[in-house]
């Protein structure tokens, strides 16, 4: 049996508003798969946020466990949590969180600097996933040089940069029209597939959704579906 890139068991998050408990996820259980594309839906507040950090180790469970490859994450301590997530873990934002400085070239190689990449090899990777979200024409312009579209597909080279095992994808087509968003879908599920990655994606907007392998609907932070 082939195990699963990550694991949720009875995941639980509570937060204590003054005297108040909020139960953001509630008895969740969830299998990401290295090569497909798994989509969460859900209305705006119904948990796709939190469940998303607490699969990055961005957050802690109150209840339950979080597996990465069969390491559990409450095992880690905050440094190998964050190598964990600088090696092995791409995101990407609905508001791009580019910098707007940089030249597309230069905000995907940003990561392989960080991680001390040779520079040799950091160019090919660079170039590399420029050419596959399609803005090889593109690497010398800025972020507000180029259209939203362009620049989510910058934000998914950039988290692809690396070669992460899992991307997470919160809202990524929150700021896109439809015709745009629908080809960023569809550029994810190929990513998921030609790269052999992991990829769960948090969206609100169902008709997306149906271009995924998996999908899962949240609803006051329980799976429904």
């Amino acid at each position: 049996m082939i195990q699963p890139l990550v694991s949720a068991r009875k995941l639980e998050r509570i937060f204590n508003l003054g005297s108040e408990q909020i139960r953001a996820v509630h008895d969740v259980d969830l299998e990401v798969d290295s090569g497909r594309l798994l989509v969460i839906t859900g209305r705006s507040g119904s948990g796709k946020t939190t469940l998303l950090n607490l699969l990055a180790g961005l957050d802690s469970p109150t209840s339950g466990s979080v597996y990465f490859q069969g390491q559990d994450l409450s095992m880690l301590s905050e440094w190998e949590l964050t190598q964990l997530r600088r090696r092995h873990i791409g995101f990407v934002f609905q508001s791009f969180g580019l910098l707007p400085l940089l030249s597309a070239y230069e905000n995907v190689e940003l990561p392989l600097r960080i991680g001390e990449w040779d520079r040799t090899e950091r160019h090919r990777r660079t170039e590399e996933c420029l050419e596959l979200v399609g803005l090889t024409g593109r690497a010398r312009h800025r972020p507000y040089e180029i259209s939203g579209g362009e620049l989510q597909r910058l934000a998914i080279a950039r988290a692809l940069a690396h070669r992460p095992s899992l991307i997470l994808a919160d809202e990524p087509t929150g700021e896109l029209d439809l015709a745009t968003g629908a080809a960023i879908f569809a550029l994810l599920k190929e990513i998921a597939a030609g790269e052999n990655v992991g990829v769960v994606v948090a969206t609100h907007d169902v008709a997306m959704a149906k271009i995924a392998d998996v999908t899962r609907e949240l609803s006051d932070g329980t799976f429904v579906t």
